[in-house]
């Protein structure tokens, strides 16, 4: 895992003070890669590439970067890992091209297969995960590329001629000629999800590359990037499986999905430094961790976090899985204190606002595992691929009983359940009539999943100089999608929450301690197999993830499967009525709010004042005001 950055001004620079400052936007990634450094600069070219080196296959320095190809044509800044780079190399001898091989790194291989085949096919026969910049000496062309699904960030934008882009945001900032100014509509997004889509950054006219994308840019059109392109659109994955269905029995779909997840896990368990998994004891990293310790011959290391608060306590049932799969397992119990010295280091890991109070567990394992190794392999995405949100079925028995509801009759419905809920604001009921009303207007089935996940109803009234809504174009189904309920509330997740949520949290916890965690589930070939499954193999009698499960029982037994998904998490809610109150209340004092011009004063009163009377649904609304007051605090503005 690595950090890169860079910035491309087409009329050419001086090259030495290039060369300093795209060091010190490469420098401000350290922790992404503390093992080496390195820049490359041409000047008349307009171009500067800088990288951070995290070592995990080749350790020499035949794995410095950035790295040019055997020709010199192309100059390379890649963040990630390819993980079929061997069978790539015989592919390329394959077809007659065998460069002499420098070392045994993948980024070599990389830019062997720019050099062999265009940047499109080069991609498509990549398995792996990824950021890439990349640069053609002979056509003048700037490519920067993502993995397929997100599981490595890539930010990127321009102003005044230049191009710059990075892993991170703070990579832009250190670049003096930035400006970066907070772009309130996406702030109003923010508020909605938690968390802020691609292609949106919190700033104007700074984006997140979308996943399976790649954007060319040439000198030709004076630095503005041409379209981006797909080299891999979920859209046609599901399009390819409705007309090509999975069509064997539950033994054939079980042992397929078995044989997959192997080649998947086996490919990611390579590395030259340490490699282990963290363990929840959950569903999908059992999976992972069973298939890697089945296919090692010492055992693996897994890492696992507990909680003094046993509800959130998943040590113990870990700690079994483990022994019985036989890990070498190390489990480390956390208090209230030690979770909460998390709080104040999260806007600089994370560097833009982000809601999901799950990160304070996730940086915590993720410093766990970094004491013993230096890849940790992950079990995210397990539920969007197989259904196993229990949201998912909530959601679906609302819409069916909206439907109850003639159409005619819903409008004015909802409006009367919206009046009654005011009378009756504080209460259970009222709450309930409220969320009624809001899906009772939805106009479509994926409406009423969106609003489902929205935070709150009254954006507009807490983000000052919000002028419009911000679509959320990742959650749109693809125009030939004929799948039914839980297909499109899985296929959204998938491109919008997955990504920008739950993988941004695993990249940026783990890497502020220099840590590459792997996830085998998204390996393309896991995502393209699950998407042919008909729905019966995913929800089966109301149970997610049911071939998951079947594949997980030839590990361990039925009672280590069978048993409450607890979750993730941490009681932050607690806390700030507690030992984090006055920390929350400085935040959000008034004045504060005032001075600053962005959130309405009298709206985030209230919100904190449910909060504090045990308004369960305030906590997470609350929690993510004070990560944007506080990231604010910490970056903010610098136009």
């Amino acid at each position: 895992m690595c950090g890169l950055a860079g910035f491309y001004q087409p009329g050419g620079f001086a090259k030495d003070s290039a060369g300093q400052v795209v060091r010190k936007m490469a420098g401000g990634l350290l922790h992404r890669g503390p093992d080496d450094a390195g820049s490359w600069v041409d000047g008349d070219a307009g171009i500067a590439i800088g990288h951070q080196r995290l070592a995990v296959l080749e350790l020499s320095a035949a794995g410095h970067q950035p790295m040019s190809s055997a020709s010199g044509r192309f100059v390379l800044a890649f963040n990630g890992e390819i993980y079929n780079h061997l069978l790539l190399r015989e592919e390329l001898q394959k077809s007659g091209y065998s460069p002499d091989w420098r070392g045994h790194s993948d980024t070599e291989t990389l830019l062997a297969a720019f050099e062999c085949w265009d940047v499109k096919t080069a991609l498509q026969k990549s398995v792996g995960m990824f950021a890439i910049a990349l640069w053609d000496r002979k056509e003048r062309v700037l490519t920067l590329a993502r993995d397929r699904i997100g599981e490595k960030p890539l930010y990127y934008g321009w102003q005044d001629g230049k191009v710059f882009f990075g892993s991170e945001l703070r990579a832009l900032r250190a670049h003096p000629g930035c400006r970066l100014k907070i772009d309130r509509n996406v702030l109003a997004m923010y508020f909605n999800r938690g968390y802020i889509e691609a292609p949106h950054s919190i700033y104007e006219n700074i984006y997140k590359l979308v996943p399976g994308t790649f954007l060319r840019i040439d000198a030709l059109n004076d630095g503005v990037p041409e379209r981006v392109q797909n080299y891999w659109s979920l859209s046609e994955v599901v399009d390819r499986a409705a007309s090509q269905p999975f069509a064997g029995d539950d033994q054939a779909a079980i042992s397929e999905l078995r044989s997959i997840l192997q080649e998947a896990v086996a490919l990611q368990a390579v590395a030259d430094v340490p490699v282990g998994a963290f363990l929840s004891g959950g569903i999908d990293s059992t999976t992972v961790v069973a298939l890697m310790q089945a296919q090692s011959s010492r055992r693996v290391r897994s890492f696992t976090i507990g909680f003094e608060e046993e509800e959130y306590n998943e040590a113990p049932h870990a700690r079994a899985v483990a022994q019985h799969l036989g890990t070498d397992h190390t489990d480390l119990q956390v208090t209230a204190r030690e979770a909460m010295d998390i709080i104040p280091t999260l806007p600089q890991i994370y560097d833009e606002p982000f809601g999901d109070s799950s990160a304070i567990p996730t940086i915590l394992v993720s410093r766990l595992a970094k004491r013993h190794v230096t890849v940790s392999l992950s079990g995210d995405s397990g539920d969007e691929l197989f259904g196993g949100y229990r949201r998912y079925q909530r959601v679906a028995e609302i819409w069916r009983t909206v439907n109850r509801v003639p159409k005619l009759a819903r409008r004015p419905l909802s409006l009367t359940l919206s009046a009654l809920s005011r009378l009756r604001r504080h209460s259970d009921p009222g709450r309930k009539a409220q969320q009624f009303s809001v899906f009772l207007s939805a106009q479509s089935r994926e409406v009423c999943y969106h609003r489902y996940l929205q935070q709150r109803q009254n954006i507009r009234e807490l983000v000052y100089g919000t002028t419009r809504q911000v679509s959320h174009p990742n959650a749109e189904l693809p125009s030939s999608f004929n799948g039914g309920f839980f297909e499109s509330m899985m296929f959204a997740d998938t491109l919008s929450y997955l990504p920008d949520d739950l993988l941004t949290k695993v990249d940026r916890a783990a890497m502020s301690v220099s840590l590459e965690t792997r996830i085998p589930m998204l390996d393309h070939r896991v995502v393209e197999f699950a998407w042919q499954l008909p729905m019966h193999f995913k929800i089966r009698q109301g149970e997610g993830k049911w071939l998951l499960k079947q594949v997980l029982r030839k590990y361990v037994p039925d009672e280590m499967i069978d048993r409450p998904k607890m979750g993730f998490g941490v009681p932050v809610g607690r806390w700030l009525r507690g030992p984090l109150r006055d920390w929350a209340e400085s935040l959000l004092s008034a004045d504060k709010l005032r001075a600053q011009g962005y959130l309405n004063p009298a709206i985030v009163h209230k919100e904190w004042q449910h909060h504090l009377k045990g308004d369960g649904l305030a906590a997470d609304r609350i929690w993510q005001i004070l990560m944007f007051q506080a990231w604010l605090a910490e970056f903010g503005d610098t136009a």
